[in-house]
């Protein structure tokens, strides 16, 4: 399958001398309209073109990476997370009682809070210093809670927004060479960082929904590590159930990583990944319904991007919320608004809950060419149309169903379509347990 970064737009550039006129990042969702709002936004859209482009850029690419060309912005990245590692050692764990959270961390914390503006100035080149009140809340957030001592998902998309807004005023250059070393050199370091955070510090997963997850802490490095194997057909999708893996990908980095803090039969503590493996023949399938997944079950969830800072660069352009109490129908009767002539039309993603009204405006997407199913997460891969996120995602994707949204029921009383048939063998070797096909999902 040829690659697709020529039918990519270009992102967008925000001038150095409107960097002034851009209010500081704030926390602006509180409520589920507000999470509806934001997904109407500039702000998404960008993300979703940002995250899109990083994929193409490693469709193909293998770990470990070694760039030909040196970059010196990316250079100056490692270096800032390299500065974080070192904290660790001068800030070792408490001899504390408790199972999760180390009180350390909160110290990790506070000096990351006091050097943060610090940090960013001896990163960025003088002229870029204006954007440092827009990016330190990104950076901030990107590590965990410290005050709940927590990790999960919504600190991994912070750390993603903080690469895209240092890529919106161009501090890097938005193109395949460069995003290629956001990817497999950059974010490779901040997840072994954050890994070394949670193993030292006993960081809580921030709302793990446990054997029903697809993973407790992070969820990026699945999405590219599965465009890294796209377009190839050598290694299946099964391969992922035969450890040891070679650190080659991010997928294969990420369950490795798995196996190295949880025990026991793999289809058992980690069901969405095995239900993936066992039922989804295309490694195109597997990443387009990943992200959609990730827009349903994370950036669809208020108590996730609750605590994303949003606004100045991270564009904050949402349409008023219809007035309360008013119905689906009688909101999807009212006219949609056309943009105008200062405002750019934004791409509504096709992925919307059916707890999320009014029903979105025909979508844009962030390609030259008109999507079968919009929004800025939707894949265009034909095979790979109509693929389920959430609880569903490998049954759907066998069955090639539409897109379910991110109303679904997670944890014990989840759709049980991804419980294995069998337990299979108590040996913790076993992870692959016997399979007997259902009707309707072979």
């Amino acid at each position: 399958m040829p690659s697709e970064e020529n039918k990519l737009l270009p992102l967008r550039q925000v001038p150095a001398a409107e960097l002034a006129k851009l209010a500081p990042p704030r926390q602006l969702i509180k409520t589920e309209d507000d999470v509806h709002a934001w997904k109407h936004t500039r702000g998404y859209q960008d993300y979703g073109l940002f995250l899109r482009r990083l994929s193409e850029s490693v469709v193909g690419h293998v770990l470990p990476w070694s760039s030909p060309t040196s970059h010196p912005a990316v250079e100056a990245t490692l270096r800032l997370l390299s500065a974080l590692d070192r904290w660790i050692d001068e800030i070792p764990p408490l001899p504390t009682p408790q199972r999760f959270g180390n009180l350390a961390f909160r110290t990790w914390g506070k000096r990351l809070e006091d050097q943060c503006d610090a940090l960013l100035a001896s990163l960025l080149p003088h002229e870029f210093h204006p954007a440092i009140p827009h990016v330190s809340p990104y950076l901030l957030t990107s590590f965990g809670s410290f005050t709940r001592m927590d990790y999960g998902t919504g600190h991994e998309t912070s750390f993603a927004l903080f690469l895209l807004c240092l890529a919106l005023i161009r501090f890097y250059d938005p193109e395949p060479a460069v995003e290629r070393e956001l990817v497999l050199t950059v974010f490779v370091r901040y997840l072994r960082l954050c890994w070394r955070l949670q193993d030292v510090y006993k960081l809580e997963p921030a709302g793990s929904h446990g054997v029903w997850g697809l993973d407790d802490y992070s969820f990026l490095g699945y999405i590219f590590g599965s465009a890294q194997l796209r377009d190839q057909t050598e290694i299946p999708v099964s391969a992922v159930l035969r450890p040891p893996l070679p650190p080659t990908n991010l997928y294969f980095l990420s369950i490795s990583r798995i196996h190295e803090v949880k025990y026991g039969p793999f289809h058992e503590h980690s069901s969405q990944l095995y239900s993936i493996a066992t039922g989804v023949q295309y490694w195109h399938k597997v990443h387009s319904g990943l992200f959609k997944m990730y827009e349903a079950e994370v950036l669809s969830k208020r108590v996730v991007v609750q605590h994303l800072p949003l606004g100045g660069l991270i564009e904050w352009d949402a349409p008023e919320a219809p007035p309360a109490g008013s119905s689906p129908a009688e909101a999807a009767e009212r006219p949609a608004t056309p943009p105008t002539p200062t405002q750019s039309p934004r791409a509504l993603p096709g992925a919307a809950t059916a707890a999320m009204a009014p029903p979105a405006p025909p979508p844009l997407d962030v390609r030259t060419v008109a999507p079968t199913v919009g929004g800025p997460f939707a894949q265009h891969h034909p095979a790979g149309l109509g693929v389920a996120a959430g609880p569903r995602t490998a049954a759907a994707l066998r069955q090639g169903g539409p897109l379910v949204g991110g109303a679904l029921v997670l944890g014990p009383t989840a759709n049980t379509s991804l419980r294995p048939v069998s337990r299979g063998p108590s040996s913790s070797s076993a992870n692959v347990p016997p399979h007997h096909p259902r009707p309707g999902l072979s």
